[in-house]
């Protein structure tokens, strides 16, 4: 019976050796994500785990490798073998330095006691890991069964993100090449090939292995492309020749530098496309490329807006700037449930999707469903609100076709009939704060509106020192206001952005209230939505990227522009 079709059980448990990546966790496969949502266990260093933990059900174990930056380097690798070293206490989450460092193979096995599902992630593709083959080996004499899922190989993804395409039309032969165990055998067989070679080596050995292909026989002035942190908002790629390779790279002022034993991928050839980069380059030149924005709202209300800004390339960063709790008096919300329910109201109206929670949990409290919403109309201001809405089990009948605001809801909400509406009246369960707009527009259409408090809006607790300090000190390329309270409340509790931010804001209203605590609007949305205010901000950053490279400047982020910021490591 081979190791893959071993039950899992008590004494054997299971073990997946997955591939995540060059680093981008959208490369994950879905047989990936699928064996990371079961798993009991994730073994992996601490860069491939912040690629697989999203996807990992809750309460995971995390066995951490000896890599973490802050462990003591002496511990990095097995002193006889080289092999990375990993820790674990009692099967729970742990990290390097511990008094328990096993090697990885007898770590995994160790793991999978129990029957456990242990995930084993590594960079890139299993089958091109050094140590990945040896712990399938041990599992495999222990009778642990395992399978493996298939990652993108670095070597292969960061090149197609850096716009370097390693094969042309007339399919010209590609090598790979470890810099660091390639023998004097393998730099001679591909320096005699014309072939495209991609080298996987660090920053600062790159001049060195240009210089072994040059002594192999390859041209000085054969192109070459280096990339760092490759399909991460952190990549960066430079062009050069093998013969320049070193003189770009100390120009660009990345040599000597601590981060000069980052991995890297070179590209070589003549046939590589690397002096075509300008035309293929698509993600690094996406508008936004590597800018942090700050978005003052929770993760729950900004998901949508921060799947947008990372289309852009952006590194969405959400603080809240508010906290939602109950009413004071909650008796006023209690009738108008119970009213709901007793056929009371034509319409409901939700703005937000706090409202839709605060019914929600108000139903759940009282043991109704969404059949209760049977026989009145519900009408949603946009698009979250109704996607609450349909979660709930209630879909919408009527969304603002324009405009999504109150504005826009009373532009399309039909005046009181009393032929066809048999009751006049329409629930209306808001924030404290809210205007009055809406109240008074569906007044004029002839309806009875119960104005109901479903939730307060109180200003949040502060956000961490270091986001604080990076708000202040000009560590956010960009902030999206999408509302004069989110102004006021950002300010208040985490202190004025930095004059290099760039303040982009969804209105007048909030315009005029940003430029009352002294900050520059760099930035105006069209139209009052946030989806419009990140398009805004996208087209900003395009032309500022256009210009850059019209005026034969670097592109560089915002960020970038404050004192020392050049020569910071970005944490982005």
């Amino acid at each position: 019976m081979s190791p893959t079709t071993l039950p899992a059980g008590p004494e054997h448990g299971h073990v997946t050796f997955l591939g995540a990546g060059p680093g981008d966790p959208g490369l994950l496969t879905l047989r990936a994500v699928e064996a990371l949502a079961n798993a009991d266990v994730l073994v992996a260093e601490h860069d491939v785990l912040d690629v697989v933990r999203t996807h990992a059900r809750q309460g995971v174990a995390e066995v951490h490798t000896d890599t973490d930056p802050s462990a003591d380097s002496s511990a990095q690798a097995d002193p006889g073998t080289g092999a990375p070293k990993l820790a674990v206490v009692d099967g729970t989450s742990t990290t390097a330095g511990g008094p328990a460092v096993r090697d990885a193979a007898h770590l995994v096995m160790e793991a999978a006691r129990g029957g456990r599902r242990v995930v084993r992630a590594v960079t890139g593709d299993p089958g091109l890991d050094t140590y990945a083959a040896e712990e399938m080996l041990a599992c495999a004499a222990a009778g642990v069964p395992f399978e493996v899922v298939p990652g993108i190989a670095t070597a292969v993804g960061v090149p197609a993100y850096a716009g370097v395409p390693l094969r042309d039309a007339e399919g010209a032969d590609v090598r790979f090449v470890d810099a660091r165990t390639a023998s004097d055998r393998c730099w001679t067989e591909v320096g005699a090939s014309d072939g495209t070679v991609v080298v996987s080596t660090t920053l600062d050995s790159v001049a060195a292995a240009a210089g072994e292909l040059v002594s192999a026989g390859r041209k000085p002035d054969t192109p070459l492309s280096v990339t760092v942190a490759g399909t991460t908002t952190r990549q960066r790629t430079w062009t050069a020749t093998l013969g320049t390779i070193a003189q770009t790279l100390k120009q660009a002022k990345v040599l000597p530098s601590p981060d000069g034993g980052r991995p890297v991928i070179a590209v070589v050839g003549e046939r590589s496309a690397s002096a075509r980069r300008d035309q293929l380059s698509w993600f690094e030149s996406k508008p936004l490329f590597g800018w942090k924005v700050l978005v003052p709202r929770t993760k729950e209300q900004a998901a949508s807006l921060s799947d947008q800004l990372r289309s852009y390339g952006a590194v969405p960063h959400e603080v809240p700037t508010i906290a939602v709790e109950p009413p004071r008096t909650p008796q006023q919300m209690e009738r108008a449930v119970k009213g709901l329910v007793t056929g009371r109201y034509e319409w409901i109206a939700f703005t937000s999707v706090n409202a839709v929670k605060a019914v929600r949990e108000k139903f759940e409290e009282y043991g109704l469903d969404a059949r209760a919403f049977a026989g009145i109309k519900v009408a949603a201001v946009g698009e979250q609100t109704a996607k609450a809405l349909i979660a709930f089990g209630v879909k919408p009948d009527l969304v603002p076709s324009g405009e999504q605001s109150a504005a826009g809801l009373l532009e399309d909400w039909p005046p009181y009939d009393p032929v066809f509406d048999p009751i006049d009246r329409v629930f209306l369960p808001r924030a404290d704060i809210a205007t009055e707009t809406l109240v008074a527009g569906l007044i004029e259409l002839g309806w009875e509106v119960d104005d109901v408090t479903a939730y307060r809006t109180v200003r949040a607790s502060p956000p961490p020192a270091a986001t604080r300090e990076a708000i202040k000190g000009g560590g956010f390329d960009a902030v999206l206001f999408t509302s004069s309270s989110t102004v006021r409340n950002l300010v208040g509790i985490a202190g004025k952005p930095h004059n290099v931010t760039v303040i982009a804001c969804i209105g007048p209203a909030t315009a005029k209230t940003a430029e009352e605590h002294g900050l520059r609007v760099d930035v105006m949305a069209p139209e009052p939505s946030v989806h419009k205010l990140a398009e805004a901000l996208a087209e900003f950053g395009m032309r500022r990227r256009a210009a850059a490279i019209e005026a034969g400047d670097p592109v560089t982020r915002p960020s970038e522009r404050r004192p020392g910021a050049r020569r910071r490591r970005s944490t982005t």
